[in-house]
């Protein structure tokens, strides 16, 4: 297998790029895909990037980004950081704090 290939459900990406990307070992790729802790998103190039797709995995606080062409050539290659979704949750909906100076002595 060449390290992306494309089929009629889409991008197979071999597991050693993505762990090579984050730093972990390629057999823990597919666990941790199955358990949500990797996630991924495809985007379909338009207009002058017609014919490029870009592949973005997140793990943990750190995302890679992958533009390939049609033949699955990676094109472009990016890492870097981002915010975890509980620290976004947690900004969005912050657990209020106790009100101090009402309560009894």
């Amino acid at each position: 297998m060449t390290q992306i290939e494309i089929n009629q459900d889409g991008f197979v990406v071999e597991a050693s790029v993505i762990a090579t990307a984050f730093k972990l070992a390629p057999e823990d790729i597919q666990l941790l895909m199955r358990k949500g802790e990797i996630t991924s998103k495809c985007e379909t190039g338009v207009g002058e990037d017609q014919g490029r797709s870009r592949l973005t995995f997140h793990y943990s606080d750190r995302a890679v980004r992958l533009v390939v062409d049609q033949t699955g050539t990676i094109l472009k290659q990016a890492s870097f950081p981002v915010r975890n979704r509980a620290s976004i949750t947690a900004d969005m909906f912050p657990i209020p704090a106790e009100d101090r100076s009402e309560a009894p002595e």
